[in-house]
């Protein structure tokens, strides 16, 4: 078994390690490459000191040097765009959040980084998971928390079909690392209506397209429709069939349609 003595001293490098994480994500802007070296480096004494939370015998001290370098894990995955391992950080982290939320004192962090884990599952349409982190929290903060309003205020805005809102909530996030979920949650919501439109009509005209999908021109359409593999002719951009068949009329309402099947789809998600 580890003396106390041995256990002290790796304690200390592991603080010291801890403490250069700090200084080098702290500078602006912060040297991503040193940070996730240091980040390797800690995991490794961390291990090798086994004060995680299942862990009895761990002291506060302990446990929160362990948790304060998942937090600045989080956020170098954020900046690094890698967004595997900022999923692997929020679940060790959600064990010192909520499990351990009568033992150690509450984070700053933690609501900036638990609202956008819920803003990343939002953004990877994984509803049931969202509702179910959701549950998780108190009242009070998912009524009153900036950074869980945000996110919850995103899912009510997909589910009324109010994706305008949506899009303006994109220039107005709690933190900047949100922006990268929003880019990928505003495109879930593009494939999901082009995926509806597909199913509904056989063609749309280009000013159609361009205002249900919320593109800002006619060349970064045709950039969107060649990942969709749909087909242009005479102004029009075919999903099926060939280019006599009846085209979407800009009266027709495919734009609620649209909304309702996406809206259909989504409860039908919840409930299975």
């Amino acid at each position: 078994m580890e003396s106390e003595e041995a256990k002290r001293a790796n304690l200390k490098t592991a603080k010291q390690a801890f403490q250069k994480l700090k200084t080098e994500w702290s500078k602006r802007p912060p040297n991503l490459e040193v940070c996730g070296q240091l980040l390797t480096e800690l995991k490794v004494l961390l291990l090798e000191l086994q004060f995680l939370p299942t862990n009895a015998d761990a002291s506060e001290e302990e446990l929160l040097l362990a948790r304060s370098c998942l937090e600045i894990g989080a956020q170098w995955s954020i900046a690094q765009r890698e967004i595997a391992s900022f999923e692997r950080y929020m679940k060790q982290l959600k064990c010192y959040y909520l499990d351990y939320k009568r033992k150690l004192p509450e984070s700053a962090q933690m609501y900036p980084l638990l609202g956008l884990n819920l803003l990343f599952l939002l953004s990877q349409n994984r509803v049931a998971e969202f509702h179910i982190e959701l549950e998780l929290l108190p009242i009070d903060k998912i009524l009153n928390n900036a950074f869980i309003k945000h996110p919850v205020s995103l899912e009510q805005y997909i589910m009324e079909g109010s994706y305008n809102k949506v899009h303006t909530a994109a220039h107005i996030v709690p933190d900047p690392s949100y922006a990268i979920f929003m880019e990928s949650l505003i495109e879930t919501i593009r494939n999901e209506l082009a995926r509806c439109l597909e199913k509904a009509y056989p063609k749309i005209s280009v000013k159609g397209a361009m205002s249900i999908l919320n593109l800002p021109n006619e060349q970064v359409l045709a950039q969107y429709s060649k990942t969709r593999n749909w087909q242009y002719h005479d102004g029009y951009y075919m999903f099926s069939g060939d280019v006599d068949e009846m085209a979407v009329d800009e009266e027709m309402p495919y734009v609620n349609v649209a909304k309702k099947m996406l809206q259909y789809a989504r409860e039908m998600e919840m409930i299975i």
